[in-house]
C-alpha cells in the first residue's frame, strides 16, 4: 500500500511537472512581473544560503553532531555525486537554454552580478540541479530527522522559486530537479538499509555510532 502511494505520488508530480513545461513561459514571465525590491535581497540571501558546498557541509555537520546517524553521511554524499552525475548529463542532452538566455525573461541584474560566471551559456537549464541536491537531502532527513525535514522543505521551496525568480530556470526545471533528486536521496536511503555501507564505513574507521 506504501509502495503504491509512493509510486502514485511520483507519477501525479510527473503529470503536473508536464503541465507546468507546457506554460513555462507564462509562468517565468509572471513571476519576473513579481520582483521588487524586498524578494530580491531576501532571495539573494537564500541564494548564497543554498550554496552546494555550505549545503552539504552543514549537513554532514549535522549527522555527526548526533551519534547513531553518522552512517547516514555516505549515502548523503553518493546522493550528491550521482546528482551532480545525472544533472550533467541531462542538461547535455536536453540542451534547454535558461530563460535570460533565450531572452524570455530579464536576469536579475542585482543577482547576474553574483551569478554570471556560474552560468555561461553551456550550462544548459534542464533539470536544476540545485533543486536536486536539495530535494536528495529529504528522504535521508525524513529518516533520521522527521521534525527537521518540514523547515527543509520550506527551504528548498524557497530556493527552488529563487531560481525562477533570477531567471535561471524555468518551473519546469526545479520540479524536474526536485523528482529527480527525491528519487536519488530514497535510492540511497534504501541501499544504506540493505547493504549498510555507511555503517559498515564507520566501523571500519571506528566511528561510535
Amino acid at each position: 500500500m506504501k509502495k503504491t502511494g509512493f509510486i502514485l505520488s511520483i507519477f501525479t508530480a510527473g503529470i503536473v511537472t508536464l503541465i507546468v513545461y507546457l506554460n513555462d513561459t507564462a509562468i517565468v514571465q509572471f513571476v519576473e512581473s513579481l520582483r521588487n525590491n524586498y524578494l530580491d535581497y531576501f532571495l539573494l540571501s537564500i541564494s548564497f544560503a543554498s550554496n552546494t558546498f555550505i549545503i552539504f557541509f552543514f549537513l554532514t555537520s549535522l549527522f555527526l553532531w548526533k551519534e547513531h546517524k553518522r552512517r547516514w553521511i555516505v549515502p548523503l554524499w553518493l546522493a550528491v555525486f550521482v546528482s551532480g552525475v545525472i544533472s550533467f548529463i541531462l542538461k547535455i542532452l536536453i540542451h534547454r537554454l535558461r530563460p535570460f538566455h533565450a531572452e524570455v525573461v530579464s536576469v536579475l541584474q542585482i543577482s547576474f552580478y553574483f551569478i554570471k560566471d556560474n552560468f555561461n551559456t553551456w550550462n544548459f537549464s534542464m533539470p536544476s540541479f540545485h533543486a536536486m541536491l536539495i530535494f536528495a537531502a529529504i528522504p535521508l532527513l525524513s529518516k533520521e530527522f522527521k521534525k527537521f525535514r518540514y523547515i527543509w522543505i520550506i527551504f528548498a521551496i524557497i530556493v527552488c522559486f529563487s531560481k525562477v525568480y533570477f531567471g535561471v530556470h524555468y518551473l519546469s526545471d526545479v520540479m524536474v530537479g526536485a523528482i529527480l533528486g527525491y528519487l536519488i536521496g530514497h535510492l540511497m536511503v534504501a541501499l544504506e538499509e540493505k547493504y549498510q555501507v555507511g555503517l559498515a564505513l564507520m566501523n571500519v574507521l571506528g566511528v561510535q555510532e
